[in-house]
C-alpha cells in the first residue's frame, strides 16, 4: 500500500520543505483515510515512512488509528522525495516476516512509482491518497520482478 502524506501547510515559507507540518485538512484527512483502511478489515504489519515531518505525522496517525505501535514505524531517509527505483529498492529489503506493508512518502515519485506497478494509470495520488497492489511473492526480494495486481485506489475526496 502506497500512501501519500496528508495535506501540509505552506503558511510559513521560512520552514524547510522537510519540516513542513500538516495543515488542518491534513489532520482531518489522515485519521479518516486510516479508518477507511480499518473498515476494509486491513491492518498492515509493517509501516515504512519518510522521516519528513508531514509524512512522519501521517504515518503516526495511521499507526494510532490501526493499533500499530508507533515505535515500530520504520523511518527510512531514502523515502524522502524518492524516485521509483528507490521505492523498489526499499520494498525489496523489507523483512520477509511481513505480509502487508504500507509505505508513506511524497509525490512526484510516489505517483510515478504507482504507475509503473500495474496497467492502471493515475494522474496524481492526492494528499493522503492510497494506491494498493497485491503481489504473489514469498520473499520481498522478489518484488521488482513480481507481477503486481491492482487492488484499490482511494483518496479523501473519493466519497
Amino acid at each position: 500500500m502506497l500512501i501519500r502524506h496528508a495535506k501540509s501547510s505552506w503558511n510559513d515559507f521560512s520552514i524547510q520543505d522537510f519540516d513542513r507540518p500538516l495543515n488542518d485538512r491534513g489532520k482531518r484527512d489522515a485519521p479518516m483515510m486510516a479508518q477507511r483502511i480499518r473498515e476494509k478489515g486491513l491492518k498492515p504489519d509493517a509501516l515504512l515512512a519518510s522521516p519528513a515531518k508531514r509524512a512522519r505525522k501521517t504515518a503516526e496517525i495511521f499507526a494510532e488509528e490501526l493499533d500499530y505501535p508507533r515505535t515500530k514505524i520504520d523511518w527510512i531517509q531514502e523515502l524522502y522525495l524518492a524516485t521509483p527505483s528507490v521505492f523498489s529498492q526499499v520494498i525489496s529489503r523489507v523483512n520477509d516476516e511481513h505480509d502487508f506493508v504500507a509505505v508513506f512518502s511524497h509525490n512526484n515519485g510516489l505517483t510515478d512509482f504507482a504507475n509503473q506497478l500495474t496497467n492502471i494509470r493515475i494522474d496524481n495520488i492526492p494528499t493522503c491518497g492510497i494506491f494498493a497492489v497485491k503481489i504473489p511473492i514469498t520473499r520481498w526480494s522478489q518484488f521488482p520482478e513480481a507481477e503486481k495486481e491492482f487492488w484499490f485506489f482511494d483518496y479523501p475526496k473519493n466519497r
